[in-house]
């Protein structure tokens, strides 16, 4: 009877996921595995709010595989060795994954496959993250797309083919001797399972002995100091995704053109931190919805929603075609723009939201205390950090690729060059957000601003959006001065930006890294 290893990364759901399937169809016995090797995502490995849901979502995992008759095995240390001694321990012919797209995971993952290949080991890789392979779209010229709207058009019309697949039957793990897992301190057993990297016959040796198999807290995800706790509205895992689109669909879909700008509201689908770590697959996501609007008899129009779905499906095939975007200007016209100074002390102001800019502030303590932060708002505190303050935007992206639970490399790059003005199809750099107009059009009553910055939530009127038109309310609340007036630095930005454009400046200093 042959045995196969799924591979799992940022693939944790058991529906839809094609190299679970194929491995379950083709093979009696199944080991599920995951790896950590944080040190082969060099630079981007998961930032501190990304490990606090990886530690959540790799428990949902393991209990989701309980239910089927399995569990989930860990090992640590480099990809191919973990998978080279997991094949050893179980006599494994084959090894399923399902596809990355971010540079350093695709090399790794052609190394590995050569190196297994080369061992005699059957190796298969699937598409579960993206509608469409970034090799599969291109323009009449054969490039990739730049620009978004082309891009859609061109993908929008093979998405409701791609296939959505059921969870696979139940399967027989390995017949391995069972080991009894108990809960640390407790003495009490978790369950029992069988679990080759858990116990291997003696003349093998254990795994364990060898710094391999683990379970989920020994990875040490979890913060030492419970800065977190506001992440308790969070519900990492397959079935929390799954609830979260059945909220979206219940209400906000509905009304999602006009909510989706209010960070009051809960207007948006808030299932980012799902797709980025596969808990739920875009073509779930849209079948989803389309079956319950279809089964209330509703005539919701889904459309706007899947158009965002697209762009994060762009950011991704930017990503895959474009590699250096992380660290560089996707327009290299932008390596002549003269930024400020690296400004210790306005970015940590901005990091804590102590800028005196209320819809700003708002923005960075919902995402300190959440680790998330309304689209919009994103946009606006990007804005600010890159026009008004001319800080590098890779300042910034660093800074959310720590704090969000949803950071995802291509997205957050698109993200800020996007704002920045630098990036594919993005905003113009000249098109400088008015935080305080912005704020009074999404935010009229300041009911977001009132929930996040507490030293404003009995300002009167127009004060909850701008609390320095009256001095001795500003001096009262205890909220800080603006960091830096509206206006005037709107001007050095696009005097900055005229530089560039008539190729009169040099580049700014480089941020530091």
């Amino acid at each position: 009877m042959s045995t196969a290893i799924v591979w799992f990364r940022r693939d944790l759901r058991l529906a839809d996921n094609p190299a679970l399937t194929e491995a379950a169809r083709r093979h009696e016995h199944i080991v599920a595995l995951y790896v950590h090797a944080p040190e082969e995502e060099g630079e981007w490995a998961p930032g501190a709010a990304s490990r606090w849901w990886l530690h959540h979502s790799l428990e949902a995992l393991d209990a989701s595989l309980a239910r089927k008759g399995g569990g989930l095995d860990i090992l640590r240390g480099t990809s191919i060795d973990a998978l080279r001694a997991a094949i050893e321990a179980t006599g494994a012919a084959a090894v399923y994954f399902n596809r990355l797209y971010e540079p350093r995971a695709i090399r790794r993952d052609k190394a590995v496959r050569r190196a297994l290949e080369g061992d005699g080991i059957e190796v298969k890789s699937f598409n579960a993250a993206l509608w469409v392979e970034p090799w599969d779209v291109a323009t009449k010229q054969g490039e990739p797309y730049r620009v978004f709207t082309p891009f859609w058009r061109n993908i929008r019309t093979r998405i409701d083919e791609v296939e959505v697949l059921p969870e696979p039957p139940l399967w027989e793990p390995p017949l391995w001797e069972p080991l009894q897992r108990r809960s640390r301190g407790s003495g009490q057993s978790l369950r029992e399972r069988p679990s080759p990297l858990k116990r291997l016959p003696q003349e093998q040796g254990g795994l364990r002995e060898q710094g391999g198999a683990l379970e989920v807290a020994d990875l040490g995800l979890l913060p030492e100091r419970d800065w977190a706790s506001g992440f308790a509205e969070w519900t990492p895992g397959e079935s929390g995704a799954h609830e979260m689109l059945a909220l979206f669909a219940d209400d906000a879909v509905g009304h999602y053109v006009e909510g989706r700008d209010l960070p009051a509201r809960h207007g948006t689908s808030r299932l980012s931190p799902h797709l980025h770590w596969g808990e739920i697959s875009p073509a779930q996501v849209a079948a989803g919805l389309r079956s319950h609007t279809a089964k209330n008899g509703k005539t919701t129009d889904i459309e706007p929603y899947l158009r965002q779905l697209g762009w994060r499906e762009f950011a991704h095939h930017l990503l895959y075609h474009f590699p250096k975007t992380p660290k560089e200007n996707f327009n290299p016209a932008f390596d002549a723009f003269r930024w400020a100074k690296p400004d210790a002390h306005a970015l940590r102001r901005w990091k804590q939201g102590r800028t005196g800019i209320p819809i700003v502030d708002a923005g960075m303590r919902e995402l300190w205390a959440t680790g998330w932060m309304h689209n919009r708002v994103r946009m606006l505190v990007a804005s600010l950090l890159t026009k008004n303050l001319r800080q590098h935007w890779v300042l910034g992206e660093k800074w959310f690729w720590d704090t969000l639970v949803d950071a995802d490399l291509a997205n957050n790059a698109m993200g800020w060059q996007w704002v920045a003005g630098s990036g594919a199809d993005a905003a113009p750099y000249f098109r400088i957000f008015n935080p305080v107009t912005q704020s009074e059009k999404f935010d009229p009553d300041g009911a977001y601003i009132r929930r996040w910055v507490p030293e404003l939530a009995k300002a009167p009127g127009r004060l909850v959006h701008a609390p320095w038109e009256d001095e001795a309310f500003l001096r009262s609340s205890g909220y800080p001065p603006p960091i830096v007036d509206l206006k005037v630095s709107r001007e050095s930005a696009l005097t900055a930006y005229q530089s560039m454009r008539g190729g009169r400046a040099g580049a700014g200093p480089a941020p530091v890294a």
